[in-house]
Formats: C-alpha cells, structure tokens, sequence
C-alpha cells in the first residue's frame, strides 16, 4: 500500500513551518531518526546535492501529491519536513530542483 500524506499526517507529531503553508517539521524524535525509520526500510528516496541546501537532500513524492524531504547533516542527523502537493511544489522550486 503506497504512503499518502494523511498517513503520515496521523502517524507522527508534526509542526507548521509557520512561514511556508503546507509544510511540516517533525517533533519529537531523535535527531537520529533517518528516512528508513520514518517510511520503512523498502522506501526509495531520491539523494540530491544542491547548491541552495546545505545539507544532502533526501526527496520521496507521494502517489497522490505531496511528500517527505529530510535533510541529511554531515554529523548524519536528520531534519524530516512533510509536504502538501503545492509545499512541495514551492520547496523544489526554492531548492531549484527539477524533477
């Protein structure tokens, strides 16, 4: 069954980014808490290296529009941010990420 944003909506405890509508930060996990422990460990993330990030970036899209980018910190901490199809639309866009 493919993840939805819903899904992931219920399942853990996210924050509004109060500047960026239809994006969210996750709360409280450890830092350590990596993509595959967020969608399981068959989930394929795009690993992405631009030059508005600091940090790699990792990109899965939802079926139905929206879906997760993390950032990976060189110390290998994550940061986990959830996205609405139009948040993610506007993110790519600021990262200058063409899919």
């Amino acid at each position: 069954m493919p993840i939805t944003f819903a899904d992931m909506k219920a399942r853990y405890n996210w924050k509004a980014i109060a500047i960026c509508p239809g994006r969210f930060i996750l709360q409280d996990v450890d830092a350590s808490f990596s993509l595959k422990d967020l969608l399981g460990p068959t989930i394929k993330a795009r690993e992405l290296k631009v030059d508005n990030a600091r940090d790699t970036v990792l990109l899965v899209q939802f079926r139905e529009g929206g879906g997760i980018i993390s950032y990976r910190r060189p110390d290998g901490s994550y940061l986990h941010t959830l996205n609405t199809a139009d948040g993610l639309q506007k993110k790519l866009v600021e990262l200058e990420i063409t899919l």
